[in-house]
């Protein structure tokens, strides 16, 4: 039987649990939100999570504050399983003070991400915040800072994921950008750094939060969230199947599961994916389910500079992060937002242990003024250096189209690829033939009788040339040239042979990508 402190123990618990009690709880489910605790429910294994930190409180005298409970904090912290596999998670709790960050409510979530860290397990954190507690001035900002700093130092080292179901403002905002993927759910969560009422005081602009922050607002535009979600239900669901691709930490690798899918099958209709003329689109994403384990994959930002793809499949089981062109979008040609989104699924691949497949069929950089004052020369480099920086095997499969420096860009040989392969139609060159023979035959094609049929005459004489796999294949640069139908079991092999790949680089602090 419990005695009377046990009783009173469990009391005060259930108590502190009720977070905001029943009006902030009825409240918070009035707009279309479910509770913090609701949400880790939801999240993780059912019955596995346990609480930390449920007895804290703000410390705060200034305003009143002296005389207003706040269970918890404002935020839930703790850890548990998804899939059976350890992760801390924090999620702010709404129904207290708006879920406002003050100098406790910070520390709990740094205590959070320090267990973590040193458990080797990943960090979810749950934003639902109205921001930095006022009342609590500089003690506020600096745990903002504190939480900024465990988010810098954990990169790199467990996987850590930001979920935005709710309102993420003003310095807030900052831990969700230095995590590596960020989840929002339409019409509730939203992220800016200064609001709708700030932004009218200031510019006259009146804008609702929905369109100044919402989900598609940053995985459609502004490329700050990699996942837009239809409804809490589905973030989460979307949250464990991400976990299944990636390993606890950076010393680990991913879960490999039971492969049931024959790893030599082979698929005649990528014989044929590809169509004759060159200037036409095909779907990339019929070579990816043709390659992946089942046909399955998960992209990652599929909204976001949609001219590249950034997915993870499995082959034998296997994680794998497949970076595309997609020639059915702006011909898959290379732009600053597409290096952007590459060269940080790149790295995050790398810091991972997570091996690397591209499928090239890229024509170039896309050319502009825009694109040129935009900076496409600094970002294309973040590229480069992704990929040259990576130590994971790499495998590279060019399906047709790999001209000029978006060659080299989407990891040629020369940028560290351990094997690359060529299907036969296969065009490598540093330019497309009519440009090349424009330059090259100039003069000769001005001095001709017939200007036009010269110039036909050139093209077809530099494509028979140089616009195939075969020169490329006899300077090395190329390893084979493949049927198409084969490619699954040449990439499956090419990374079984890989698998005890190490490479040394020079000692150094860190490299500087151009950011």
């Amino acid at each position: 039987m419990a005695t009377q402190k046990q009783l009173e123990m469990q009391e005060k618990k259930e108590q502190l649990q009720q977070g905001g009690g029943e009006k902030g709880i009825a409240r918070q489910h009035s707009l279309g939100k479910l509770t913090a605790r609701e949400r880790i429910e939801k999240l993780l294994d059912a019955g596995s999570f346990v609480e930390t930190g449920l007895f804290i409180q703000h410390r705060c005298t200034n305003f009143g504050m002296e005389k207003k409970k706040a269970p918890g904090d404002g935020v839930i912290t703790g850890y548990g399983t998804i899939n059976g596999r350890l992760v801390y998670v924090s999620a702010q709790d709404f129904t207290v003070m708006g879920g406002s960050l003050g100098q406790m409510h910070a520390a709990k979530i740094a205590a959070c991400q320090q267990a973590a860290l040193k458990t080797g397990a990943p960090m979810i954190s749950i934003n639902d915040s109205g921001g930095a507690r006022i009342q609590e001035g500089v003690d506020a900002l600096d745990g903002f800072g504190r939480i900024f700093f465990n988010n810098t130092i954990a990169s790199g080292v467990i996987p850590q994921i930001s979920v935005i179901l709710g309102p993420c403002a003003g310095g807030a905002v900052y831990s969700p950008a230095l995590t590596d993927f960020i989840f929002m759910v339409r019409g509730i969560g939203q992220m800016y750094i200064t609001g709708p009422a700030v932004i009218k005081s200031v510019t006259g602009e009146e804008i609702t939060a929905e369109a100044l922050g919402g989900a598609d607002v940053h995985n459609k535009t502004s490329g700050c969230a990699q996942f837009a979600c239809a409804s809490e239900e589905k973030c989460f669901e979307q949250i464990r199947t991400l976990l299944s691709y990636l390993p606890q930490n950076n010393n680990e690798k991913a879960p490999v599961y039971a492969c049931s899918d024959d790893l030599n099958r082979t698929d005649e209709a990528l014989n044929t994916v590809v169509p004759e003329n060159p200037a036409k689109a095909y779907d990339m994403f019929a070579v990816i389910r043709s390659l992946a384990d089942n046909g399955e994959y998960f992209e990652v930002q599929p909204l976001y500079a949609r001219n590249v793809i950034t997915c993870f499949i499995r082959l034998n089981g296997k994680s794998v992060g497949v970076i595309a062109s997609q020639p059915n979008f702006m011909a898959g040609c290379l732009d600053i937002n597409a290096s952007d989104k590459a060269a940080r699924f790149i790295r995050t691949c790398d810091a991972f242990n997570i091996p690397l497949l591209t499928l090239v069929d890229v024509p170039g950089f896309l050319p502009g003024k825009d694109q040129e004052y935009g900076g496409i020369i600094r970002h294309g480099a973040k590229m480069l250096h992704a990929y040259s920086e990576a130590t994971v095997p790499m495998v590279t499969v060019i399906t047709r189209k790999a001209y000029g420096g978006a060659y080299i860009g989407m990891c040629s040989k020369a940028l560290g690829a351990d094997y690359v392969f060529a299907w036969p139609d296969a065009e490598i060159a540093v330019m497309g033939a009519q440009g090349a023979a424009n330059i090259i035959f100039s003069k000769e094609i001005k001095a001709a009788e017939d200007p036009a049929a010269k110039r036909q005459e050139r093209i077809a004489e530099y494509q028979e040339t140089m616009m195939n796999p075969y020169v490329s294949a006899e300077r090395g640069y190329v390893d084979d040239i493949i049927m198409p139908s084969e490619t699954r079991k040449y990439v499956i092999s090419a990374l079984e042979s890989l698998q005890g790949k190490r490479v040394q680089r020079p000692l150094k602090k860190h490299g500087n990508i151009p950011l």
